[in-house]
């Protein structure tokens, strides 16, 4: 059992409609709101559930749409109003974590956050608190420290980040810091990185005490800092919060963490990695989807829905189902379907990163009313 860290506090980003998983996650129903794994828990709640042994219940914010509220407390029932965070609209990360650890360096100056996707799935709990332990430990000294995957596959869904030398940080035995950020690769590339050995897959957590973090987006996007720091005066006053939310959240800058804190970190020698030995999947689309269902095994045939009703004769791939019809698949290897009431669709895992064009095509011919 892993003991509360005191001057820790986790910030869970639950944004974005995973637009690869399309029907299934939608604008109203993200995919940090399904149960993707057949838990019978939502993905953010699996979230909550993972920090909450570091955190305690009373240190973690969640940082999600207006239109999410009421199913980001149905999921989390026992989340403290005060550490609700709500944006107005979507302003991508930087905004998101930069609007917690602005808030919440105010209340408490020396705190050290944490964020952590609401969608991605992490199997391998005590390995993954002795990676947040390591990275706290590092936080302290004044680094932004990342949790870095090290990669099974040359995947080319995720980026990369490469380790510099060692780093000497007590309570941190397996600290390094950071070269530098790798884009998504192609596939001959993601090759070499995995035999070098010295690349890990960004995960997308970052963990720092909120005073260096705000510094690093000041130095970056000094207009960004200025916006946040008034949302931040503003945010425990209930009356004033209002008005300054509309007037200045929509100015803010769209920019990923990445870009506004990590990579210039890096670039200065102030970010660190730890290397994560547990289970990690962004959930990122449909084929990642099937294999983390089918527990990797090509053949098998992954199936999510309550009441999926299905007639399979060697069929591989994954069947989702929303539905009552019942659906038969017979002789068909690495197929996708989506059943939903009011949308269909049927692709391969092979190009399951291209359901993501099928949302822009949706968007621009106007039939948004599925999305």
């Amino acid at each position: 059992m892993a003991h509360s860290v005191p001057d820790f506090y986790a910030v869970i980003p639950a944004g974005g409609i995973g637009s690869r998983l399309w029907p299934l996650s939608r604008a109203d129903a993200p995919k940090f709101l399904h149960d993707l794994t057949g838990s019978g828990r939502s993905l953010l709640r699996d979230t909550w559930d993972r920090l909450e042994p570091l955190a305690g219940p009373d240190r973690i914010s969640v940082v999600t749409g207006r239109a999410h509220r009421a199913a980001v407390e149905r999921e989390l029932p026992g989340i403290p109003d005060r550490n609700v965070f709500l944006e107005s609209e979507p302003r991508d990360s930087t905004a998101a974590i930069g609007l917690a650890a602005a808030i919440l360096s105010r209340r408490e100056p020396d705190v050290i956050i944490g964020s952590f996707a609401a969608d991605h799935v992490i199997r391998g709990t005590q390995v993954f608190e002795w990676a947040v332990q390591q990275a706290v430990a590092v936080a302290r000294e004044g680094y932004i420290c990342t949790i870095g995957i090290p990669p099974i596959e040359p995947s080319i869904g995720f980026g990369y980040i490469k380790k510099a030398g060692e780093l000497v940080v007590t309570g941190a035995p397996e600290a390094a810091l950071v070269e530098r950020f790798v884009e998504k690769p192609d596939l001959e590339t993601a090759r070499t990185y995995v035999a070098d050995r010295s690349y890990l897959w960004n995960a997308g957590m970052f963990i720092s005490r909120a005073d260096v973090l705000l510094a690093e987006i000041a130095a970056s996007q000094p207009e960004l800092h200025a916006g946040l720091m008034e949302l931040a005066e503003a945010w425990d006053d209930r009356e004033a919060r209002g008005p300054v939310v509309d007037r200045v959240w929509p100015t803010l800058t769209k920019i990923a963490i990445d870009y506004s804190v990590a990579e210039p970190a890096a670039g200065k020698g102030r970010l660190a990695v730890i290397p994560g030995h547990f289970d990690w999947d962004d959930v990122g689309d449909f084929a990642s989807l099937a294999k983390l269902n089918s527990g990797g095994r090509l053949n098998d045939l992954a199936i999510l829905g309550e009441n999926a009703r299905i007639l399979s004769d060697a069929a591989s791939g994954i069947v989702v189902s929303q539905t009552k019809r019942i659906i038969s698949l017979i002789g068909v290897k690495d197929i996708v379907v989506v059943d939903t009431e009011d949308a269909l669709l049927v692709t391969t895992s092979e190009h399951a990163q291209r359901v993501k064009g099928v949302v822009d095509a949706l968007k621009l011919s106007g039939r948004g009313e599925v999305l």
